[in-house]
């Protein structure tokens, strides 16, 4: 009988042991037979599988023999049993031949003919057929041989009316990839199956053809495709980056190919790269000449080919107050306050326990506070976690030697996250990186990093007991009431800390770079916390506010760490205690806030409000006219939205601290201004409208743009023989008459912060009674407070 499965309500998780092909490990409950297996090394082959998507066994090729069990199992989907023993392809030759046989009945189906003229993707089918000997129907495309099994004479289509991505039905499988990854990974709910039997396929909306449909053309599902039933036509590509022409900054675009070949692109789709061609490029840089700044927006991360960066800090450690203060404060961004001037602070982290010795930057080094310069070297990337959280750029970076450099945009370091060669490459030298940062900037670590000697040998002990952990905003890392199983340390992001209480959920904390949390749960047995915890259980729900790296150590390491290191122990004790002393504290006293609406709206994430007094303003509409008028007669702003207080939030893009919009676009055609606030969407924009659904507060708007002029018949080429979208670029509808007419492509719009003659928006300037203005969500808020207090 199998061990108990943890649940929500804190059931004891379990450990279990399983052999795979004759090797022993133990796992945690609800590790699968494909996932236990890669821990040891044992390649099991899969085709319908891939670690971003959920495993769904409709392919069978990654079948294995669990001993006792009647028919073969698939390892992709099928949980591990205690004592389980299990067979793979390479000990036993029944599933040898099994596996075979699929490969050669689905290889069967896969011959078929393809357009001369059209160069279809990348075949993982072909290559996992010559892995395992099944030549002979490969061989007989060519040469005629006799095989086994009669190729197939249905003849399923193709589909060649989107711009972009050619179907070929009858190279389709029907392994779920594309629909899993069109519903689950990107939601847009475009892809389904359709028919029965041979007449199988993947279809559209309701069977519509794939240029017709719904489709955003985001490219998910060329990407993930095994076999190149979905491939690139080279209709549309992302715009290159920016300087790429301009001789002095000896800017080169990496073509797909050269990609292909690179070692941090190993295992990533041809698909993608054709797909994302001009997305990268390949930038020299002398000795001394800055790379990016810190305070700007960026969209990009730097890849280091050849040479050292150097990252640094620019900014003035300084520090604004009214009054004499007691204790420190970390200078490193000016708090303001009415009436108070600028003070140069002094440098802090000169002393071995100053918890504040480091600086956290977005780069997998820490900057000391005394000295806020290190050193980047090759194969190393920097810029990722501005590039995910459309945040500033946390530092300065610079050649320190001639430099070499592969710049990237977001939508090829999100394809990267989850490429295997990747994190091989990259997340070893991430987590040494981390750790060695980790021992001397957390205070639990000072007493054992006196010197270069200690801290090496504690990096080494801890780094194969480490395990890095990724998460994607919102995941929940653990809920309030689970077992403790593991201790963490946040490397990348922001991790929220909540609690649920009577009145509601409560935020306890957000933990960023250098945090550590967990522990509470897995000290309960020690005397001086069990009276303040539950015995063994989380007292907290912790989940991902954004993209979150984290350091793992499980918890038969932690106690391992608990009993070799007392210092480690005593510390993580006395921060327990006080941390739920207080938590304690803040049940005995928590209140509503009378600000919730404030926080409810949104307005605390934005930073240029257009705000409408409403016992100034007369319903005019000059504002709307203002902007009609500096746009070619669109409108970026409506004249309705939120109320707070007496003020209304007109619907005018807020140029939030974390734009929800521009993760959504998927040729990366709407970005951040790295000069200043707004978001600006460019020319090739495609108009999907994802960004404008991601929007919560509605900003953003699809406008019409003159249709183009549609060539006759007789004009086209063969080239051109494309059945334009009616959904994305283009639509059709009937005018009074009842004819059929061609309306233009569609394309996203949102406030620009235009300037007027004297450089303030022209909504504002055009005001006649000083009724609108923009501000921050925080100057609103304080304007709010100061009249409540007359």
């Amino acid at each position: 009988m199998n061990a108990p499965v943890s649940n929500v309500n804190g059931t004891q998780l379990s450990t279990l042991r399983v052999t795979i092909d004759g090797q022993p490990i133990e796992v945690a409950a609800g590790t699968t037979i494909l996932e236990a297996a890669r821990r040891l090394g044992i390649d099991i082959p899969i085709l319908c599988h891939r670690d971003d998507l959920r495993g769904v066994g409709v392919c069978r090729v990654c079948a294995v023999e669990v001993k006792g069990a009647r028919t073969m199992a698939a390892a992709c989907v099928r949980p591990v049993e205690n004592n389980m023993e299990v067979s793979t392809h390479h000990t036993s030759a029944k599933v040898n031949r099994s596996v075979a046989t699929l490969l050669e009945l689905l290889i069967t189906d896969n011959l078929v003919a393809r357009r001369p003229d059209h160069k279809f993707g990348e075949n993982e089918l072909e290559t996992l057929a010559r892995r395992f000997g099944v030549t002979g129907r490969l061989n007989a495309k060519v040469a005629g041989a006799a095989t086994r099994f009669p190729a197939p004479t249905t003849n399923r289509g193709q589909d060649f009316s989107s711009p972009i991505i050619a179907v070929d039905h009858n190279a389709c499988i029907l392994c779920d990839r594309c629909i899993r990854a069109c519903n689950d990974l990107k939601a847009n709910h475009v892809m389904g199956r359709m028919g029965k039997g041979y007449q199988s396929r993947i279809a559209f909306d309701l069977d519509q053809l794939m240029g017709e449909s719904s489709c955003v053309a985001c490219g998910e599902c060329m990407v993930v495709c095994p076999t190149g039933a979905l491939a690139h036509k080279g209709f549309v590509k992302p715009e290159v980056l920016e300087g790429q022409v301009d001789p002095k900054k000896r800017v080169r675009p990496a073509t797909a190919e050269e990609l292909a070949a690179h070692p941090l692109f190993q295992g990533v789709s041809a698909q993608f790269l054709k797909w994302n061609e001009g997305a990268v490029v390949r930038r020299s840089y002398k000795a001394g000449e800055v790379i990016c700044r810190e305070g700007e927006y960026g969209r990009t991360a730097f890849y280091i080919e050849e040479g050292e960066v150097e990252i640094f800090l620019a900014t003035q450690m300084g520090r604004v107050a009214n009054r004499p203060r007691k204790g420190k404060l970390l200078g490193l961004f000016p708090t303001l306050s009415f009436g108070g001037r600028l003070e140069t602070a002094p440098r802090l982290g000169s002393g071995d326990h100053d918890p504040d010795r480091f600086i956290h930057i977005d780069a997998p080094v820490s900057l000391e506070t005394c000295h806020p310069v290190a050193t980047l070297e090759k194969g190393e990337l920097f810029g990722e976690q501005a590039v995910l959280t459309n945040q500033p750029r946390s530092a300065t970076a610079r050649a320190r030697t001639d430099v070499v450099v592969l710049e990237m945009l977001r939508n090829v370091v999100y394809m990267l996250r989850r490429n295997k060669a990747y994190r091989e490459l990259i997340d070893s030298k991430f987590v040494k990186r981390t750790l060695a940062n980790f021992v001397q900037s957390l205070p639990m670590f000072m007493d054992l990093t006196r010197n270069n000697e200690q801290t090496a040998f504690l990096v080494g002990y801890l780094l194969p007991r480490v395990e890095l952990v990724r998460l994607d905003p919102g995941a929940v890392i653990f809920r309030q009431g689970d077992q403790a199983e593991d201790f963490y340390m946040v490397a990348r992001g922001f991790v929220k800390v909540a609690q649920r209480t009577a009145a509601g959920e409560r935020i306890l904390n957000y933990l960023g770079k250098g945090s550590f949390f967990g522990e509470i749960g897995l000290l309960a047995g020690f005397e001086e916390v069990r009276e303040l915890a539950p015995n063994g259980v989380r007292t907290a729900t912790c989940s991902a506010l954004d993209h979150v790296d984290l350091i793992k150590i499980s918890h038969n390491h932690f106690r391992t760490i608990m009993r070799e290191f007392p210092n480690v122990r005593r510390f993580l004790l006395n921060t327990a205690v006080e941390r739920l002393k207080e938590q304690a504290e803040h049940l005995s006293r928590l209140e509503s806030r009378p600000l919730a609406a404030f926080l409810e709206q949104g307005l605390m994430e934005a930073q240029s409000l257009l705000v409408l007094d409403l016992e100034k303003c007369t319903r005019c509409d000059e504002c709307t006219k203002a902007c009609s008028d500096s746009h070619e007669g669109v409108t970026r702003l409506i004249r309705e939205g939120l109320r707070f207080d007496r003020f209304l939030v007109a619907s005018s893009c807020r140029s939030c601290l974390d734009p929800t919009c521009l993760p959504a676009c998927p040729v990366d055609a709407i970005n951040r201004n790295g000069k200043s606030l707004e978001i600006r969407i460019k020319d090739h924009c495609i108009g999907c409208g994802k960004c404008a659904e991601n929007c919560p507060y509605g900003n953003i708007n699809m406008v019409e743009l003159e249709p183009p002029r549609r060539k006759r018949d007789a004009e086209l080429t063969t080239a051109e023989e494309v059945v334009l979208p009616r959904r994305s670029f283009e639509t059709e509808e009937a005018d009074p008459t009842g004819r059929r007419v061609a309306r233009g492509p569609l394309k996203a719009t949102t406030c620009d912060l235009c300037s007027s003659y004297d450089g303030i928006p022209s909504c504002v300037y055009a005001c006649p009674h000083d009724a609108a203005h923009r501000m921050k969500g925080q100057e609103l808020l304080d304007l709010v407070a100061a009249a409540r207090r007359v």
